[in-house]
């Protein structure tokens, strides 16, 4: 079945396996553009100072990372650091980078090109220079010195575009020669120039004209027009237009060199009812007064040839259904394609398509580009890319045919998409017939366009680069150790000839503006092949670990010493990739072989840990599980982990104990900075509990130690990880002869603690509704004492999970938990069963009457004290009040039903 061009340009060419509109032939000529093999770049100019880093100082900690640095809770801070996004400071960054810093403009008669780029400490002025061709070479004009002009209007706004508009010469000041327009675009203001060739010295000028302030919004974007020189339009971020005259505008401005404009009066289409689109960007059609401005969901043909605007939709983004990646897309980049105004092009998020103006709705041709957020697009004529051939077998296909550029500066990716008629017998139709929307097929798949000289496509290169780009912290980017290209312009053809020898299939001079401050001249010719092995880039890192060069530091200079101090971290290297046992055996063979010291231990810390052991019934002659014991010292909400840890610690021998806890006395000090301190530790308490004793006070240290603030002589610790005892442990009653010692892991052996701990905790408690669905805990015994030794009835525990967020009776047996560890997320608590006699006297009731608020014991570091009569009272308004609320709060409801649980009946 034949299909129309309309249904054939409905398949994008790179994601069908047969697109209808794909011309692949050889008699296109090759469409692969590379270096030009054996030619290094020519430097124009060099110096950091003309294009100082464009990005603003980057913040000390990302937004994610100073939340979970603060006393943010963390349910608060991740749903707070999710709605700004993973890459909103990136996304920024980008846009500063979205457009191009390097603008050219011919001057045919004068065989000089002079180029254009914003510079200034903010990048708030505009630097310039000519390059003549003499004796077949490119040579630099600058000023006096050697340096580059650069404009006397310092606007303290940073430069975000840059427009040129050439015109014909005509005799402007002094008998000079007026070559074109410029417009310098910033957030809220327009600054208008004339440029000029000054006769004697063939040295570009530009002359100041007037500039116009928008306060209600920012700008969006800006063009001039083509057909009449003196005339520009402005698109703000509101969609307002204005439309701006140079001649009449000179010609009426004030002293205080201020346009006005007109603007023009245009009702927008909002019948989509999204409200979250952006404005992209405007160009001039066919006619000076109808323009195409592109929006993120559409796209409008403006026509001001009468007295009302005429407003037609062109394309909007539904179009592009179905080959959307992802829920929704949008439009990012907007240009016109080619000079007779009717035809423009859009990039999406997955798609580029070709439109008409003539055929609203209908794209001629669509391609996917397989890009990440392209920022950049233009359109040229392949006779621009392919000049001075030697062959000119493709003559017809070279002056025929459209490039497509599109890519992205902050990716550093770009890519060319080729189109034009199906055959050359097109060019013999009848003239009236071409001009109105003939067809055009894509011209082979789309290629590569690399812009750096110190890039290799090879295999090698790029598996280097993308592991050289995860080396880096995941808080910095790439892009700021690598010189990138900010600005690229393709140099006239006949310009180029002057000073380039002619190809065989011909090629074209790149002017490219490096973030290191360096503008260079390259010549890429067309190529068959597009793998090309470049001796320098494949020799070459592809990332610099100096400073960055898009960061600006800031004007204050580092003050600091920069020294460095190195700690050797083998034993947590030895931990981290498992071979734990293996360090410590090592470094106690070596040890032996040197003087061996008496082991000496403070009898003192001798006689605090069997004291603490003792109280909490870690006794020498204890009659019951060592499990138990832990069990029966929980007092508070406690991790099946952290269980699991003490049970560990306190079955430890008391010489590994000695170990890990003593006093400042017996640490060795550090070297630091040519003399000795000693490290800082936390006191072991005094309340009753179990090492590694979590339960304690900050340090009342913050700084260094000094002759006023010295160390006490309180046990300090553990100075000594868990898993570093139990591997000494393990290879001192072990089998230290054995090579298998060197399989012990710790974390292996606290993972079997956890699973036991889990065990009998779910046999212990009164477990949440939540556990007690979950396949992978043990069911509830009757008889759970008959697993305890001692005949004294432990009491009853509380087993429960933290989620983040409101509970549901509902949820799934995972819940909202923060984490996915079960030897994290499951606590275990002891539930306060202590009753409260109601005939009690006044000096009889205490502290202990807290215990009422919750199922937790309540611990006070104070004295023993005694309510009175008034406080008596207070205390019951005050726990009615916070009874109302219990009742109101769903959690809780929650936990106090599932564990048959009353609050209220407890007094």
């Amino acid at each position: 079945m034949e299909l129309s061009d309309e249904w054939k340009a409905f398949f994008p060419i790179g994601i069908s396996l047969d697109p209808l509109l794909l011309l692949s032939s050889s008699s296109l000529g090759p469409l692969f553009f590379v270096q030009k093999p054996k030619t290094l770049p020519k430097t124009l100019f060099s110096s950091p100072s003309i294009f100082p880093p464009l990005l603003p100082p980057p913040p000390r900690l990302s937004f994610s990372r100073f939340l979970s640095t603060s006393s943010v809770p963390y349910t608060t801070s991740f749903s707070i650091a999710s709605r700004f996004g993973p890459n909103s400071s990136h996304d920024d960054e980008a846009s500063l980078l979205s457009h191009n810093r390097l603008h050219l403009l011919h001057c045919p008669d004068q065989n000089v090109v002079l180029v254009f780029f914003t510079t200034g400490s903010n990048h708030d002025r505009i630097g310039f220079f000519a390059i003549e061709v003499q004796d077949n070479d490119f040579q630099f004009l600058g000023d006096r010195n050697g340096d580059v002009f650069i404009s006397n209007n310092h606007f303290n706004h940073k430069i975000l575009r840059i427009l040129l508009n050439p015109v014909e010469d005509f005799e402007g000041i002094s008998g000079d020669s007026v070559v074109g327009y410029l417009m310098s675009c910033s957030l809220y203001a327009v600054h208008w120039y004339s440029v000029r060739i000054v006769n004697s010295s063939k040295t570009p000028a530009l002359d100041y004209l007037g500039c116009k302030l928008f306060k209600s919004s920012s700008i969006v974007s800006a063009c001039c027009s083509p057909h009449l020189p003196e005339e520009s339009v402005v698109l703000l971020e509101n969609g307002a237009l204005f439309l701006f005259d140079l001649e009449s505008d000179v010609n009426c401005q004030k002293s205080n060199g201020y346009f006005k404009g007109s603007r023009l009066r245009v009702l927008w289409d909002d019948s989509s009812g999204s409200k979250n689109y952006k404005w992209l960007g405007i160009e001039f059609s066919w006619h000076p007064r109808i323009l195409i401005v592109a929006r993120s969901d559409a796209v409008f043909l403006v026509d001001f040839r009468l007295d009302q605007c005429d407003v037609i939709c062109l394309a909007k983004v539904e179009m592009l259904s179905p080959y959307v990646v992802g829920d929704e897309d949008w439009f990012l980049a907007f240009s016109k394609a080619g000079s007779d105004g009717f035809h423009f092009v859009l990039a999406s998020h997955s798609l580029l398509v070709l439109c008409d103006v003539r055929k609203p709705m209908m794209p001629l041709l669509r391609w996917a580009h397989n890009l990440d957020n392209p920022c950049y697009i233009d359109v040229c004529r392949l006779s621009e890319l392919r000049s001075e051939s030697r062959d000119d077998r493709y003559q017809w296909a070279t002056e025929s045919g459209f490039c497509i550029i599109l890519g992205s500066f902050w990716n550093c990716e770009f890519r060319l998409f080729f189109y034009g008629p199906s055959s050359a017998s097109e060019q013999s139709i009848d003239m009236g017939i071409s001009k109105f929307c003939k067809p055009f097929l894509a011209w082979n798949l789309p290629s590569d366009l690399l812009l750096s000289g110190q890039e290799c496509c090879c295999g090698s290169c790029l598996v280097r680069e993308e592991f050289s780009k995860g080396a880096l912290p995941e808080w910095v980017d790439w892009q700021h150790k690598k010189d990138i290209v900010l600005g690229f312009g393709i140099l006239n053809r006949d310009l180029s000839q002057l000073v380039c020898e002619s190809d065989e299939f011909g090629g074209f001079t790149l002017i490219r503006l490096m973030s290191s401050g360096r503008i260079e001249a390259q010549r890429y010719c067309a190529s068959w092949d597009l793998v090309q092995k470049l001796d320098v880039a494949h020799r070459e890192s592809l990332l610099n670990f100096e400073d960055s060069l898009l960061y600006s530091l800031g004007d204050d200079k580092y003050e600091f010493p920069k020294r460095f101090k190195y700690l050797k971290l083998d034993y947590l290297r030895g931990y981290l990739t498992g071979n734990l046992a293996e360090v410590l055996d090592s470094k106690m063979k070596k040890s032996r072989k040197g003087p061996l010291e008496k082991e000496s231990f403070s009898l003192d810390c001798h006689e605090i840990l069997c004291e603490k052991l003792k109280v909490c019934g870690f006794s020498r002659f204890r009659s019951s599980p060592a499990l138990a014991l832990v069990f029966n010292n929980i007092s508070l909400p406690t991790s099946i982990f952290e269980v699991a840890s003490m049970q560990l610690w306190a079955t430890l021998p008391l010489e590994f104990l000695l170990l890990a806890f003593s006093s400042y006395s017996e640490l060795l000090d550090v070297p630091f900075e040519d003399k000795t301190m000693p490290l800082e530790f936390s006191v072991v308490p005094d309340l009753p509990q179990l090492p590694p004793f979590l339960l304690r006070k900050p340090s009342c240290r913050s700084t260094k130690w000094s002759h006023k603030v010295q160390p006490d002589d309180s046990l300090v610790g553990p100075v000594l990880p868990l898993p570093v005892l139990l591997t000494l442990h393990e290879l001192r009653n072990g089998c230290p002869d054995s090579e298998k010692i060197c399989e012990f892991s710790a974390d292996v052996e606290l993972g079997l603690r956890c699973n036991e701990v889990m065990q009998v905790a779910v046999e212990k408690a009164i477990s949440d509704s939540s556990l007690v669905n979950n396949d992978q805990a043990v069911s509830l015994a009757d008889d759970r004492d008959e697993m305890w030794v001692d005949s004294q009835r432990p009491k009853p525990f509380l087993l429960y999970q933290p989620v983040g967020g409101e509970s549901s009776c509902v949820v799934q047996p995972q819940g909202n938990h923060i984490y996915k560890d079960e030897k994290y997320t499951t606590m275990i608590t002891k539930v306060h069963e202590k009753d409260v006699d109601p005939n009690a006297t006044v000096d009889s009731v205490g502290l202990e009457l807290f215990d009422d608020l919750s199922p937790i014991e309540s611990k006070f570091d104070v004295p023993d004290m005694k309510f009175s009569s008034q406080e008596l009272e207070a205390y019951k308004t005050l726990k009615r009040q916070f009874s109302k609320w219990q009742e109101r709060f769903k959690p809780h409801q929650e936990l106090s039903m599932q564990n048959n649980i009353n609050f209220q009946n407890r007094t």
